[in-house]
């Protein structure tokens, strides 16, 4: 596999030259095993942390100088000490037996590339550094020294259930280091425009007997938009696309639904609205929902992507340009005057793309359609004419997912080649190229404020980095397999993220830390949804059910005072249950993707699948 910016392969694992006695590497593993087993509580659980990466390197160093035997021996006599989360890329390593193997191995070279982080104290450290140097043992600590970067905190050791909580990914911790830049997680500032009252409402309202309840809700709506946020970014730190007539009018209809939206809570649960697919052409790999809930895109593996209307009014085109030039510009219903009556249908299939259809993302305004594909394409489609625009190449390999900004303009896509693209849609090349994960970018989403995107991986991290400068500014891990959802609180605090492992893991952002874990799933969790005041989340999973849990619950007394910023001592609340509110099975469906509709009924969607 030739991949530009690998650095040199024979440089990289030539590393491995100062060698030990291969004879004498289990002996010197047990005896690293011996002594951490025998310290004391407190830093067994810290020093424990040396025994995969440790593994793993002098495993490598054996096959590298071509001691075929001594390293089957060393990798049969160890691998059953290690953690149950590393099982996946033990497999990889147990057929890595030859020298020749290691060359064409991507994961392997980044192991050896990318120095293993482990977190430990002082104390603990000291401890290990004495016994070392006291044996003699020089082919240990020589590793230590070369491939580990061990992050040393002051203060008291972590209990295992503190490290288990973060470890787990394929490098180890993040150092404390990666989140400490300052990130602006507020929201921009609504632009001001009157909300026009229409008289009809306000008698409906008055006959239901609440109009007092509307008064309130509306003042809220204009005093939200003047404060500005102290945690915001500057209104122009990235350049934003301006409202046009259509947006603002969207933005009035939004604040009026908005009017009626049902206030959830522990009390108050959505209504869950599924919409299956059935006979899903050999399988429905993406989906997505309107903002405005009037449109559901499929991508599917035969590489269609179908566009369906799921309200009454059916999708047309834009007619040809004779027709066109015969309408009178001038008139009031010119808009509707453009449309084909001829080609109204619910469903509309674009075809296009050479490979399966992986990620699909409607534009906020719901004028385009994106959709990327295993042909390693990202494709550009117009809800006018349901014609493709453009094509973006530049992932040369599958890409896993895309999605529009919240503005519009700009979207990202995040593929197999190990890196997230920012683009904008008038730009056939990316504007941004966001590189560091060591595995497939599987998930991408902006931050609500657009100057941001958190990118999931197969590494089992997730990072967020800022659009302005292409910086990773935050390392979240503590997922035992590849991220496959994230999703962002409204009010742009906290992300939530979901993996095959069956948990989703709830962050801060500005502190950079996990506070919370949701355990209920028993596999994948493919969607992720806050409802549209953040008072729930909802899961969706491989395990066919929609979970609801209570997020003001789950994000109420947090601990982040500046010691757990600083050490990531983390105490997570066993509360799963408690934060639970609700678990609905389906027949035979996996739930594929969740959207809280302006009002807030949830809408979910899976393909049937019949096992």
């Amino acid at each position: 596999v030739v991949v530009e910016d690998q650095p040199d392969v024979s440089a990289v694992l030539s590393a491995y030259n100062q060698q030990g006695d291969p004879t004498l590497y289990e002996e010197y593993y047990s005896g690293l095993k011996h002594f951490i087993e025998c310290s004391l509580d407190c830093h067994r659980a810290e020093l424990s942390q040396l025994f995969y990466p440790l593994f793993v390197h002098m495993y490598l160093e054996l096959v590298y100088n071509q001691h075929e035997s001594e390293a089957k021996s060393f990798f049969e006599r160890f691998h059953g000490d290690q953690e149950c989360y590393y099982q996946d890329d033990l497999r990889v390593l147990s057929s890595l037996t030859k020298k020749e193997h290691m060359k064409g191995n991507e994961t392997m070279l980044d192991f050896r590339t990318s120095k293993f982080v482990l977190r430990i104290s002082r104390d603990s450290y000291q401890l290990l550094k004495r016994h070392l140097q006291e044996k003699q043992n020089n082919q240990i600590w020589n590793i230590v020294q070369e491939h580990l970067y061990i992050d040393i905190f002051d203060g008291m050791p972590r209990s295992k259930q503190q490290i288990d909580a973060m470890v787990g990914s394929l490098a180890g911790e993040a150092k404390r280091e990666a989140n400490k830049a300052k990130v602006f997680f507020g929201l921009l500032k609504e632009p001001e425009f009157d909300v026009p009252l229409d008289d009809e409402d306000d008698e409906g309202e008055n006959e239901e007997g609440k109009p007092k309840k509307k008064k309130p809700k509306k003042d809220n709506v204009g005093s939200k938009s003047k404060k500005q946020d102290p945690n915001a970014p500057p209104q122009n730190r990235i350049p934003l696309p301006e409202l046009k007539d259509s947006d603002k009018l969207d933005k009035v209809m939004n604040m009026k639904e908005a009017a009626r939206r049902v206030r959830l809570g522990p009390e108050c649960l959505p209504s869950i609205c599924f919409y299956t697919f059935l006979n899903a052409y050999q399988g429905l790999t993406a989906v997505d929902i309107t903002d405005d809930s009037s449109m559901i895109v499929g991508g599917f593996a035969d590489s269609t992507v179908r566009v369906w209307s799921v309200t009454p009014k059916k999708l047309r085109s834009v007619k040809t340009a004779a027709d066109l030039s015969l309408i009178d510009k001038e008139s009031d219903d010119v808009l509707e005057r453009i449309m084909d009556e001829k080609t109204a249908s619910e469903l509309k299939i674009l075809y296009g793309h050479s490979g399966p259809v992986y990620g699909t993302s409607f534009s906020p305004d719901r004028n385009y359609l994106l959709s990327c594909s295993e042909d390693g394409t990202v494709r550009l489609w117009s809800l006018q004419t349901f014609t493709c625009l453009v094509g973006y190449k530049g992932h040369n390999y599958p890409v896993w997912d895309t999605q529009f900004s919240p503005y519009g303009y700009y979207f990202v896509s995040g593929g197999h080649d190990r890196v997230a693209r920012l683009w904008a849609t008038d730009h056939y090349q990316p504007l941004r190229i966001f590189a560091g994960h060591l595995a497939d970018v599987t998930c991408t989403r902006f931050h609500p404020n657009s100057n941001y995107i958190a990118t999931g991986s197969a590494d089992r991290t997730i990072r967020l980095w800022d659009v302005l400068n292409g910086n990773c500014v935050r390392i979240f891990t503590g997922h035992k397999g590849p991220i496959h959802s994230l999703a962002f609180s409204p009010n742009g605090r906290f992300l939530a993220t979901g993996a095959t492992d069956g948990r989703v893991l709830l962050w801060d952002i500005g502190h950079g830390l996990m506070v919370g874990e949701l355990k209920g799933h028993t596999d994948t969790i493919y969607a992720l949804r806050f409802s549209r005041d953040g008072e729930i989340l909802a899961s969706g999973s491989m395990d066919n059910t929609v979970r609801l849990w209570d997020a003001v619950k789950a994000f109420e007394d947090l601990e982040t005072d500046d010691f757990t910023t600083a050490t990531g001592h983390i105490n997570l609340p066993e509360n799963s249950q408690d934060l639970l509110l609700g678990t609905y099975m389906t027949k035979s469906t996996p739930v594929v993707h969740l959207h809280f509709t302006r009002r807030n009924l949830l809408l979910a969607a899976g393909a049937y699948s019949s096992q």
